[in-house]
């Protein structure tokens, strides 16, 4: 068992904190509040409320350091060893012996435009407006406020106010009383960072290079390893380890259905899982990047993720769920499956003896079951280029945002002098695995993009699957949701043709 000095060390508010005796598990949200740091809260404990929200120093997509926002209580601490945090706590810049300390622009911006009542909730909107007050490239989105009812087309869905502050950096925040209003009065508010401010010029540094760990209290265990090919050794030696990147469903398990594990490999920071490559036949993005780098490094360069990433969940868990996550829980819910069915994606599968590749579409072998062997890491997912012109990410659930597809729906079509010329549909929540529908591309591909082919094909669309009936939705609404996908991405798209 480590000792205090031994053990990881977090940097927490300018302060060298260790880790013990805090347990592996034990989350970021424990963590701090064990410290006596109590702005960060627990609300739902699954990484939906926004109440914990932290900010984390990591590598910059435009500069060397980005300053994001993460749910605490989903990343267990050891996994931040050698790293920095800030929390609601560290942000105001502490005043004279005797004086009380001088608030962050966004905390006054909160404060004086009534942005909270209880205040439960409030540390973590100013850690997640904080977070998008530091973004490098926010001013160069001012401009008159966007409609909120009227999302831009392409699916970016941004909603940015006149200081280019984008409210979809507190999708993952909920507040219960005080009312959005003055939230986003508050967020529209702020202005620039000062030259002066000290989280501002940490930007321009490097953050701190993940370290190796291996942390063991009471029989459990939390390593990390420097390489990927020291890693895949290990995971030869012990393939029953849970691997974690962003823990944005290992952090469920933890917290909600009290799982825990004898040993926890960290692939976050493996160097070999952060490339994304663009090749001239495909683009490789590898499987530890998190979803908002993946967004802002690829810049709109595949239309049909860039319609994706708004719909997964809230920016707080964008900035934590990886690619190779949602591919590696192998859940038939999962949002990134079908679109990267339609994409025709593979995954690049590494272990101690080398790589292989396979197709998406053949990954997926059961429920929560994948051709994935004991000992595999998912290294990268590649996407074949060109792309298809025409594409749509359709996800049907209770709520717009931060929620579960009751069915998600993913097209990719190449329409040339009016004929469907390919056609790759990827469906989720309708089988026990993310599917591709395979019946509907064929009533698609060789015909006419005209209404009546289009209605053939949402029949068969609407066929397509094995739809049960749960709490989120009827079988016979998922079939229903199904065909209308189709005939929306018709009305939407009726003068398809080739450029």
């Amino acid at each position: 068992m480590e000792s205090a000095s031994d053990g990881p060390r977090i940097t927490v508010n300018g302060s060298d904190t260790p880790v013990a005796p805090s347990a592996p598990h034990t989350t970021v949200l424990d963590f701090l509040r064990e410290r006596g740091l109590t702005g960060t809260k627990e609300g739902c404990a699954e990484g939906e409320c926004g109440a914990c929200s932290v900010l984390v120093a990591r590598p910059g997509v435009n500069r060397p350091t980005d300053w994001v926002a993460v749910n605490a209580c989903l990343v267990p601490a050891a996994a931040l060893d050698g790293q920095e945090i800030v929390t609601s706590e560290g942000l105001a810049t502490p005043g004279a012996p005797g004086t009380p300390p001088t608030l962050h622009p966004v905390q006054e911006e909160m404060a004086v435009r009534g942005g909270s009542q209880c205040g439960y909730c409030t540390p973590g909107f100013i850690c997640s407006m904080a977070a998008e007050y530091y973004r490098p490239d926010r001013c160069a989105h001012a401009g008159p406020e966007s409609d909120a009812g009227s999302p831009p087309a392409g699916g970016t869905d941004h909603q940015h106010g006149p200081n280019g502050f984008d409210l979809h950096a507190l999708s993952g925040n909920l507040c219960r009383c005080t009312g959005y209003r003055p939230i986003r009065d508050a967020a529209f508010a702020v202005g620039e960072p000062t030259d002066e401010d000290p989280l501002a010029r940490r930007r321009d540094q490097s953050p701190p290079a993940p370290t190796a760990t291996a942390y063991t209290r009471d029989g459990s265990t939390f390593l990390r390893k420097e390489t990927l090919a020291e890693t895949l050794g290990f995971l030869r030696e012990r393939p029953d380890a849970v691997v974690v990147a962003g823990s944005t469903d290992w952090g469920v398990e933890v917290n909600i259905r009290s799982r825990r594990a004898d040993c926890v490999v960290a692939i976050d920071r493996l160097p070999e899982l952060r490339e994304l490559r663009v090749a001239s036949d495909h683009i490789e993005i590898g499987a530890a990047l998190t979803l908002s780098e993946i967004e802002r490094r690829l810049d709109g360069q595949v239309p049909l993720l860039a319609e994706l990433f708004p719909q997964f969940a809230s920016r707080l868990i964008r900035n934590g769920a990886t690619l190779g996550g949602n591919l590696g829980t192998g859940s038939p819910i999962g949002d990134s499956p079908p679109v990267l069915l339609a994409l025709e994606a593979t995954v690049v599968l590494a272990d101690a003896d080398g790589e292989r590749e396979v197709p998406l579409a053949e990954y997926f072998t059961g429920y929560r079951q994948s051709a994935r062997r004991p000992g595999e890491l998912i290294r990268a997912v590649r996407v074949p280029v060109p792309l298809s012109p025409v594409v749509a990410f359709h996800k049907i659930a209770k709520r717009r945002f931060d929620d579960i597809s009751s069915v998600a729906v993913a097209f990719a079509l190449a329409v040339e002098d009016g004929v469907v010329r390919k056609a790759r549909i990827g469906l989720g929540g309708v089988a026990a695995t993310p599917i591709r529908a395979l019946a509907a591309e064929e009533a698609l591909e060789g015909r006419a993009w005209t209404a009546e082919t289009v209605e053939a094909a949402a029949r068969e669309l609407r066929a397509a699957g094995t739809p049960m009936n749960d709490h989120r939705a009827s079988a016979g609404y998922r079939s229903a949701m199904l065909g209308q996908s189709l005939l929306k991405l018709y009305a939407r798209n009726t003068e398809a043709v080739s450029s």
